[in-house]
């Protein structure tokens, strides 16, 4: 049989070329039950699209490509959730590439993206404590995910420095003396949290204490520092622990426990970066409500705003504002502990 053609398409369905066009362009413009027939016909004949002759014919590519660093964190996972949910509702659709913590894979993705002319591209890059976008100019709407920089460029991403104000704002509220900060902060991200966490400290009579051990995704190194801070005497120890990664604050609470003290009875624990994949354990972690979904959703809307003829930007920020997610692990009254308790938490909701 050869190669199946979309006047193929039409004649097998009893539809128009026009309306099978449609139907891969504009679903939105087809009627349901129509769209539903075409979509049938389209995958019992075999038929694909030829992208490339389309955008040659003048076409609009209806496709987004979305660069992250890993898919082993929730929040890149709720940026793609957020992304692809957006898209969707304005008649797109979505590519993700993985760079497998690559810089070199993801500027290949990058390049990739550019060279197939989708619609716009999102990226959350790579970054260590500073970053800077690539020098190379494009014409496809480009905007950059969980990244400051003061360069020209686009840039959506939470407010990590809020992040840490509120966190420590949160142990002030708690009756906390003594703050204990744990975590290298060897990421953009991390470093500002720290940054926000000891300008709030500064307005406090809060003793604070830099921790700069643990990696961010490590459980272990956060259990071991849990014993550690176990085994002070009592006038030594925290009142009150803030890791700057939940998964981080997760092992220093098993680390806890497993000495006899318990969180929150004797140390208050709190991470900072809302990641659900972090929340198995025992006790229910007191974070930052992660805004990935928020970030991803918000980067759509300004491929969509560039793509629509609103005035192009040469630079563009949004900062998206931290939200406390109190939980068991800082709870200081019995109502508290009470309300903490939420045995049917849907995760999904945080995914």
């Amino acid at each position: 049989m050869g190669k199946v053609k979309i006047s193929d398409v039409a004649r097998e369905a009893g539809v128009s070329l026009g309306t099978v066009s449609n139907a891969l362009n504009h679903p939105e413009k087809v009627k349901p039950e129509t769209l539903e027939h075409i979509n049938d016909t389209i995958a019992r004949l075999g038929f694909v699209p030829n992208q490339g002759a389309r955008q040659l014919a003048g076409g609009q590519n209806r496709m987004f490509g979305l660069v992250l660093p890993r898919l082993d964190h929730a929040f890149s996972l709720q940026i793609a959730n957020g992304a692809q949910s957006e898209a969707r509702k304005h008649g797109y659709n979505l590519l993700i590439a993985s760079a497998g913590n690559d810089d070199i894979l993801e500027n290949q993705y990058m390049r990739y993206f550019l060279g197939a002319q989708v619609a716009g591209v999102l990226v959350q890059p790579m970054v260590g404590r500073s970053w800077a976008p690539p020098v190379n100019k494009t014409t496809i709407p480009t905007v950059y995910l969980d990244v400051h920089c003061d360069a020209p460029g686009n840039y959506i991403a939470p407010d990590n420095e809020a992040q840490g104000r509120l966190m420590l704002d949160h142990a002030r509220a708690c009756g906390a003396r003594r703050v204990s900060v744990v975590g290298r902060p060897d990421f953009m991200q991390l470093s500002l949290r720290v940054k926000g966490i000891c300008d709030a400290a500064r307005e406090t009579g809060i003793e604070l204490e830099l921790v700069g051990k643990g990696e961010w995704n490590s459980p272990n190194d956060g259990y071991e520092l849990g014993r550690r801070f176990a085994d002070r005497a009592p006038e030594d120890r925290p009142d009150f622990v803030i890791a700057l990664t939940d998964v981080l604050a997760a092992g220093i609470i098993d680390g806890i426990e497993t000495t006899g003290l318990h969180v929150p009875a004797d140390v208050l624990v709190a991470g900072c970066d809302g990641n659900p994949l972090a929340w198995g354990g025992p006790v229910s972690l007191t974070t930052i409500e992660s805004p990935g979904y928020e970030i991803g959703r918000q980067g759509v809307r300004f491929l969509v705003s560039q793509i629509s003829g609103e005035p192009a930007m040469d630079s563009y920020r949004y900062s998206v504002a931290p939200t406390l997610l109190p939980r068991m692990s800082t709870a200081t009254s019995r109502a508290e502990r009470k309300a903490a308790v939420t045995p049917s938490l849907d995760l999904s909701e945080y995914l």
